[in-house]
This record gives C-alpha cells, structure tokens and sequence, in this order.
C-alpha cells in the first residue's frame, strides 16, 4: 500500500504571526533546556558506533578493507528503488511505499539509505552473506505475508537451519547485538556472488589475508629494537657453573646497553662481538604482490581503478564484472523476499537505477546530452537534471522536442495543403485488417 508521512520536521509554507511572548516562551535551546541529569539512565554506551559490522579480520589498513571499502561505495552510490514495470516489462515510476522509503532516506535511526547498501555489502564480503532483517512492521510477518517495513537492518548469518536462520543483529533499543532466529522467508538473504574468491577457504583473499598477518608480524619483529648480536666468549660453555657465567655476562652487556644514554657497552679484548645486520631472505613480499594481482584479475578491478586513473573501458569492465553482480544480488533478494508474489504479477519490483553519465567526463556529457535532446530521447528539464540544474519553467522544457528545429515552421509546413495522391484502393487490392500490432 501506499505510504505517506503525518507530520514534517520543516515546512516551506508560511506561518502565521507569532507574538514575541509566545515565541520567548516557546523557544528551545539545545545547551540551556537539558531536562536529564547526568545520572540519568540512557542506557548502554560505546566510544564508537556498535553497529557497524565487524571485521574479520583485524587488518584496518590491509588491502583486503580498502577493497571492501571501494567495492561497496561504488555499490551504494547506485541507488536501488522500489519501482513498478509497465506492462512492456520497462521502468515507469518510483513507488511511493514505505520500503522506497526505507532504500531513498532512512531505513533505521542511524543509517541513511545509502549508508545501509554500504553496510550490506561490506557485511555480505566479511562473511559470505549479509542478512536485512525487518525489525518493525505495520503486521507480524510471522503471521502474514503483507506487511510494511517501517525499519530494517543487516545482519549476518550465524546458523542455518532448514526453514530458519539464526541472525546476530544490532538492537538499536537495547544498544546491543542480539541472535535472533527467524523465519528464511521474512530475512532477504544476499549471498556474495564472490564467495569463491573472498569467502572459501583457501581462496585467492584469505590466502592473501593470511600473508599479509605474516608480513605485519615480521615488520613488528623486524623494528622491535632488538640487536641481532652474537658474543663469542673466550672460554667454552661446557659445564654448569660456565653456563651460569655466561649468561651473567649476557645481563651485564644488556644492562649496560639499557641503562646508557647513548646505547654504548664495553666488551673484553677477548670476546668476539658479531651483528646480524641482515635479515634471513624472504618471498612473502613476492607471494602478496602476486596474490594481489590475481585477486584483482578475479574481480575484474585493475589498480588503476584505485588510483583514479583508470580508462572507459577498465571502468566498464568493473562495473560489468563487480559492481552490478552485487546490485543484481541485492535487487532479486529484496524483490523475492519483500513483494509477494501479487506484487511481483502487478509488475513491482525492487530495482537499481543506473547513471549513464556517472562515471562520464563533463566534455563527453555535453556531447552526448545534446545527441540525446537532438534525437528527442530526453527533454531539456531530463538533461538539466543531469547537470545538477533546475528545471527551466517553459512549458516545453518537458516536452521530447529538437530545440534546433524551430517548432513555427514545423507547423507552418503541416497547414500548407497537401498534393493530391492516389487513392489507395488503386494500389490496394486486398482489404488492411491492420499491421503487425492490429493498428
């Protein structure tokens, strides 16, 4: 059904006089009306947001993050709408529903729609499937299959049952993350269509996920200020008391060393000193960067596309390969699982509408905005949209018309009286039931 607010926070329309005294008596200030005491119970507090999904990994400057980070912001910035199809299968218009609502402008109190795409397909890479959850609705979806979300929110799947998953989701009452088993029907479960490479064990990311842990914790090993040094004695360490004699000696440098400002000890003319100022060889380096390169030829991003540098064609290719598999994944999730099957024969659906001119230097815009006024595929208003302008207020500015034909002429030549042609029956020699569509 359709879904309409009550009340607005702002109004463009005037309102009526205000006297001075009403207006002193009734004015808020956020910093003088505080009506709660420090010690009031607001419930569980964190120094950082608690819903924001968690990572497996503990890497926050890794490759693995950043492109989870870039993947999903590319998603979100294509907005995903509740829509109805015309009878030709095409886009008509927008639905104005209570889910659109939830997907354009907030679907819980603390996202914004596009935030809570970025949240879903994050989650959806960190664990293999991300799980939107209605958390309040008009009806019990338990008890009936039309029903109007009012509030939703991701989640992740922490086990599966036949006809139930059990969902660890953020309680935005409590403060706090709950599992919550539910029924498979009423969760839209979107699973990453690039659970092959991301989520399978041994897979071409966690493999590299793994040498990347090796590589921080040789760094930390390598810059943890140890010496690398080793002292040659000139006795031999054979029986206990030597042993023990050594080793006091070995407390004596380290002491020496930690103690001096400078990091200076002395040693006996007899003792040999000799530094390891070379770390043993490694390939780890070599493994990531070829990782790296394979990761990326397995979602079709190239490193260009990271550095902003990348051409038409490379940004096509991830588009095609990486950007609409995971919008295609959302839309026919939210679609089967939030529109009963009525819904989906009366030609709703839950869609992502692309920008062709996204991704689209502001040169080649022009040029193909005016191809697309002059062949009367777009109207002016259409095309000012795009270039974030307001809409003109001519009457013709939403009409599909050529501006570079003038329309009087046009007229002019259509009440000039046409030639006399031959009648059709003379070329005509059987009836016209009517073309290929019975026009």
């Amino acid at each position: 059904g359709l879904h309409t607010k009550s009340t607005e926070r702002y109004s463009t329309e005037r309102r009526p006089a205000v006297s001075f005294a009403s207006r002193l008596k009734h004015a808020y200030n956020a910093f003088t009306n505080q009506d709660r005491s420090p010690d009031w119970n607001l419930g569980t507090s964190y120094a950082s947001r608690p819903d924001l999904p968690l990572g497996v990994y503990s890497m926050d400057s890794s490759i693995v993050n950043t492109l989870y980070n870039i993947i999903s912001i590319d998603v979100a910035a294509t907005p995903i709408r509740h829509i109805q199809l015309g009878e030709n299968g095409r886009f008509e218009f927008e639905r104005a529903s209570s889910l659109n609502d939830c997907l354009e402008f907030a679907p819980n109190k603390d996202q914004s729609g596009r935030a809570f795409v970025q949240d879903l397909v994050h989650t959806c890479f960190e664990y293999g499937a991300a799980a939107v959850v209605p958390v309040d609705t008009d009806l019990n979806p338990r008890e009936s299959n039309t029903f109007e979300i009012k509030s939703m929110r991701v989640g992740y799947v922490t086990q599966w049952y036949p006809d139930h998953v059990k969902v660890r989701l953020y309680n935005d009452r409590k403060g706090e993350r709950e599992e919550l088993i539910l029924p498979k029907r009423t969760v839209a479960i979107i699973q990453n269509p690039f659970y092959e490479v991301m989520n399978k064990p041994n897979s071409t990311l966690q493999r590299l996920a793994q040498k990347l842990t090796l590589l921080d914790v040789a760094d930390k090993m390598a810059y943890s200020g140890k010496l690398d040094i080793i002292i040659q004695l000139p006795y031999t360490i054979k029986s206990e008391g030597l042993q023990k004699r050594a080793d006091a000696r070995l407390n004596q440098i380290s002491e020496q060393l930690t103690k001096s400002t400078y990091g200076i000890a002395y040693a006996d003319g007899t003792e040999k000193i000799t530094q390891l100022n070379r770390p043993a060889e490694s390939n780890l380096l070599a493994q990531i960067q070829y990782l790296t390169k394979e990761l990326y030829a397995r979602l079709g991003v190239t490193e260009n596309v990271f550095n902003g540098t990348a051409k038409e064609e490379e940004l096509a290719q991830y588009w095609n390969r990486t950007v609409e598999p995971m919008l295609d994944a959302i839309s026919i999730a939210f679609t089967q699982t939030f529109l009963t099957k009525t819904a989906r024969t009366q030609g709703q659906r839950v869609k992502y509408l692309k920008d062709p001119f996204r991704q689209v230097p502001p040169s080649k815009m022009i040029s193909a905005l005016d191809t697309l006024l002059r062949d009367e595929v777009i109207s002016s208003n259409e095309g000012r949209s795009y270039l974030s302008l307001p809409p003109a207020p001519d009457d013709g500015a939403d009409a599909l018309q050529n501006a570079n034909i003038n329309p009087s002429a046009s007229t002019a030549l259509d009440a000039l009286p046409s030639q006399a042609t031959p009648a059709q029956d003379e070329y005509d020699t059987e009836p016209t039931d009517g073309g290929q569509n019975g026009v």
